[in-house]
């Protein structure tokens, strides 16, 4: 727009240099919202501030999974058919060093930005299935230090699909889940690394009758972790 028309009709000057301010404005919504503030370009520097991540709104009453009836005991005899683990290839007395090696992947799966995403309606998102990882190795820690402490001990029930509704798994923030997978990784992997020889064949029994040793335990455990990481698409 010329200075030529500006002679003959001040408001055409006015109206340039409201568009000219503007170019040069920034919102600053830690304020409150309240509005464009001028930019300060004679201070020597400008700050720009990145927003805050946003992880996506909680489903409010998602739809629960099929209940995972099949019983997993085969994989301590025959490869999964699923996942490949092999239970007959692992020496249990490494279990503190393999807990931790299938639990490390954790941390940059809860990063991802679509982690609360379910692939399917009835099918847990990577957030639900880390919460999952976190009870696991807590629920197993603890059959550890049972099947130590007393002659073939019965293990108390664990519905995981219940513990998924009870604790709403979905609604839980991935930086939080992230930190407390590391912690029970931690105190899974000590509990193992204290095991002597003599322990390794005493048992404890789940309780749908099924009879483990502490051997077999491990091995069953580590299927867990490894398959959880294939289900959420790590090799």
């Amino acid at each position: 727009m010329s200075d030529f028309f500006e002679i003959f009709n001040p408001g055409l000057r006015h109206t340039r240099e409201q568009l000219d301010t503007e170019k040069m404005l920034i919102v600053e919504a830690e304020k409150g919202g309240s509005g464009p503030e001028p930019l300060d370009l004679d201070s020597g520097s400008v700050v720009l501030r990145m927003p805050a991540r946003v992880y996506p709104e909680p489903m409010q009453s998602p739809q629960a999974p099929e209940p995972d009836e099949k019983d997993w005991t085969f994989v301590l005899e025959r490869p999964c058919p699923e996942c490949g683990y092999l239970a007959g290839n692992v020496d249990t007395r490494d279990l503190s060093a393999l807990v931790l090696a299938a639990t490390a992947p954790w941390a940059a799966v809860l990063a991802r930005p679509e982690v609360a995403d379910r692939p399917a309606p009835a099918v847990w998102s990577p957030l639900e299935y880390g919460c999952h990882v976190r009870d696991v190795l807590r629920v197993f820690t603890g059959r550890i230090e049972l099947i130590r402490a007393q002659d073939n001990p019965p293990f108390p029930n664990w519905d995981q699909d219940a513990a998924a509704i009870a604790d709403r798994y979905w609604e839980q923030h991935p930086t939080t889940v992230s930190t407390e997978i590391a912690d029970a990784a931690q105190a899974n992997a000590a509990a193992w690394a204290t095991v002597t020889e003599d322990e390794w064949p005493r048992p404890g029994t789940r309780s749908n009758g099924s009879l483990f040793t502490l051997d077999t335990l491990g091995r069953y455990l580590l299927h867990d972790l490894r398959h959880h990481l294939h289900d959420v698409g790590v090799q």
